[in-house]
Parts: C-alpha cells; structure tokens; sequence
C-alpha cells in the first residue's frame, strides 16, 4: 500500500507537491469502514482511493508522469545507460531559480509487512543524493543515504551489508541509484523495493489503451479470469453475451507481410511458442422478425463496439488483477469515454472490503464531479491541483481547509464547480459571439 508521495522540482511542480493516503482525523465517523483499510500492527488508517482533479493543464497528469519516471529509473537505472549518459529528469524551467537545480522524489509504501521510506534527488547529469529508511516494526532505520557530491555513503551493517562493497569497488555509476545496483546484487532490502515497483505499482493512461490492451486480451482467455471479467461486463448493461481474444497462427501469416516480418512471426510461434492477442470478439444474441432469440453473432471488438465499450473492457483487466493480487493502480483520465455510472461502479470496487481483500487501492485524474458528491468519498480522498499566476503547479486535498469552511456534509460537486475549492478554469468573458467571427471579405 501508498502511504505518501512527494515531487519537488518536477515539470509544473516547482515546489513540493505531497499526497497522503494515510486516512485523517477530522471525522473518523465519516465511510471509515467502507474506505478506509486497518492496519493494525503499524495502527495505520490508510484510505482505498483517491481522486484528482484540477484544469486543464493544470498538472493532473504531470503527477503521474513524475510517478513514472519515479518507477522508471528505478527498475531500469542500473542496467541501461553509461557513465555520462543523461537522466531523462525535467526541473521547472520557468523560473531561473529552478531550471538549474535537481529534482526530488520520495515515496512510503507498506509492503511486506515492513515501511519503506525511499527518495533521491536528480539532476539530467547524475544523482545527487539517494536514501532508503526500513520500518519493519516501531522504529525507522536507516539502510543507507548516499552522497555523490561529498562521495560518501552511510549504510547500515546489518540492514545494508553490501553498500560497503558497493561504494568501495565504484560498483554505481553517478547516474545510476544504488538501490538498483544493490538489487541486481540480490540485497534483500533493496530486492523488496524494486519488486514492490514492479509488481505492486501500475500507473496506466486509460485513453492509450495500447499500453495495457494485450494484457486484458490474454486474460480473458484465462479461465480463472473469464468469469470474473465477464460477469463485469455484463453488469454495464452492454447486451454482450460472451467474449474471447484471437491468437495469431501461422494461418494468418500473409503474402503482404515482408519476409522478415514472415520469420520473426513464425520463430515466435512455433520455436517460442509465443501468444500474440491480435483481436478480442464479442458475443451477442441474433434476433428473427418476431425479437426472438435465433442464435448468435461475432463482433469485433475494435471494429464493431463504441469506444466507451472497448474503453470498459481494456480497464477492466487492470482493475480486477489489481483488486486480485493487491497493489496500487493509478489511472490518468479514468473517466475518458465512461458513462458516469460506470466509471462510479468501477472506482466503488477499491471501497468494498467484500471484494476488495487484499488492500488494493485505486488513484485516478478526473474531469468528471460525480466524485465530489460527498456522500462518496471523504475529504482526505478528494486532491486538487491548480497552477499558480507563474505557472507553477500546486496539489492540496479537501481536508486541508478549515471544518467551518469546507463542511463534510456540503455538496462538494456544487461548490467545486462554483469555484470555492479553486483548481477549475477560469474563462475569459465573451461580450459576444460576433468576437469569435471572422469578416468575409467583400
């Protein structure tokens, strides 16, 4: 589980920009139990979901952009690139203060049963600074903090017993993180923090669908899935009887494709015996002249079904393997193309302690206000962010105005719209209409 995330220094975010999803006390009475997961043994109240919203522009979407870099260079910082190669890191460059200075990110998540606390600060040239604290109990240590202006590392003997070796031998590039290297040589600590990024951290953009499509597409093949994720489409109403994902065979190898195109296809599915999903199909009841049923007809998915059908379906892999195996998935735009009901249904699945066991949660952008109705979400679930008159980025939550002037049970929806929580656009005035028409010469 999330517990907090910072930026600082990060394209729109010229200061530092924290959101928490540790639950807070302003009104424990308030869907405690319906959004809020217990943690017992660290007596943590830490909330199911969380939306975001904000204009235009505003930097929504930026904050997950610097989630991923975050992930990214995690993952990938020890084993891609040289010593010299650029960070692909981008501070705020409006301002002179900043353009020059590093960027920093820090992250605290719950994962094992043990508290990370791991953060660094980059430049395009190389890693300034890097830290990773352990909480496995009551108390924090730290396992290491690594200095690369002063050349120094601080490591833990017991926690961190290869960042000696590491630092002494100049295993780390000035580019790379250590808690990468340190992964790759089996550190157990470090090994927990990279897994955690890989496996129980998924930030997708749900209007590019090409980025997690496949995945859906072999999943309701699975037959431990199918069920599920059928069960899901039915409920939205979309008179789908039954679905399934084409795989390609050598059958469908073509004399248009070029003959490199021809090998590389068939070395991948008979030497490697690879899946290629290239389409899903959908099932729908065919009717004769009386409206009775008289069989069944294909659709493609792609081809045949609205674009807020294929948009439901694509998520709904995502979804369901996060609410199975546990985890956080972050959706930009979770709302794009999504009847309102839909997308409430969807986002209420990470609240249901029946179905979501394994303390899952869900972190979406949004433009739609059907998640202000307060009798939803707390306070501490809703988050804003809004641009300031240099441009700079800004993220507050609901919880952080004073109780007399944001009641919880005041209708958020409205005054969000009306302005009173700020993060909307504010539009020119139009004296009128003949201002936005261009003269026809004469």
């Amino acid at each position: 589980m999330i517990l907090q995330y910072s930026v600082e220094n990060y394209k729109v975010f010229k200061e530092k920009a924290t959101i928490s999803f540790i639950a807070s006390n302003y009104d424990k009475t308030t869907r405690e139990n319906e959004n809020i997961q217990f943690i017992a043994d660290k007596n943590l109240r830490v909330l199911r979901s969380a939306v975001v919203y904000g204009a235009n522009a505003a930097g929504k979407t930026k904050l997950f952009e610097s989630l991923v870099f975050f992930k990214r260079f995690v993952i990938n910082s020890s084993k891609e690139g040289q010593q010299g190669q650029l960070i692909d890191v981008q501070p705020f460059l409006l301002s002179e203060a900043t353009e020059h200075e590093p960027s920093e990110f820090e992250i605290v998540f719950l994962y094992n049963g043990a508290i990370y606390r791991y953060g660094f600060e980059v430049t395009k040239d190389k890693v300034l600074s890097e830290w990773l604290f352990y909480k496995p109990k009551s108390y924090e240590f730290q396992v290491f903090y690594r200095d690369v202006v002063e050349g120094t590392v601080e490591s833990h003997s017991t926690y961190f017993k290869k960042g000696a070796m590491l630092h002494k031998e100049n295993l780390v590039r000035s580019n790379a993180l250590m808690l990468s290297v340190a992964a790759q040589f089996n550190d157990t600590i470090c090994t927990d923090v990279l897994n955690w990024f890989m496996k129980k951290c998924k930030i997708i953009s749900s209007i590019r669908e090409d980025r997690y499509k496949g995945y859906t597409m072999r999943r309701i093949n699975q037959q431990d899935c199918h069920e599920k994720m059928l069960h899901l489409i039915k409920f939205a109403d979309f008179a789908i009887q039954d679905i399934s994902s084409k795989t390609f065979s050598e059958e469908d190898i073509t004399d248009e494709m070029s003959a490199e195109m021809k090998e590389f296809l068939r070395d991948k599915i008979l030497n490697e015996k690879a899946e290629i999903y290239i389409k899903s199909e959908t099932t729908h009841h065919k009717y004769n002249a009386s409206n009775k049923i008289i069989g069944n007809t294909t659709f493609s998915m792609d081809e045949d079904e609205s674009h807020g059908t294929q948009k439901y379906f694509y998520l709904s892999g995502p979804i369901l393997d996060t609410l199975e195996s546990g985890g956080i998935l972050f959706v930009d735009e979770f709302d794009a193309r999504l009847h309102p009901n839909l997308v409430l249904k969807l986002f209420s699945l990470f609240n249901d302690q029946k179905l979501n066991k394994q303390g899952s949660q869900l972190i979406i952008t949004s433009q739609n206000s059907v998640f202000l109705r307060s009798e939803l979400l707390r306070k501490d679930q809703l988050w804003f962010v809004e641009k300031d008159r240099f441009e700079a980025a800004h993220l507050y939550s609901l919880s952080d105005f004073k109780a007399q002037k944001v009641r919880a049970n005041e209708n958020f929806e409205t005054n969000y719209l009306k302005g009173k929580y700020g993060a909307i656009p504010y539009l020119n005035h139009l004296d009128s209409y003949e201002e936005l028409v261009c003269e026809k010469e004469k």
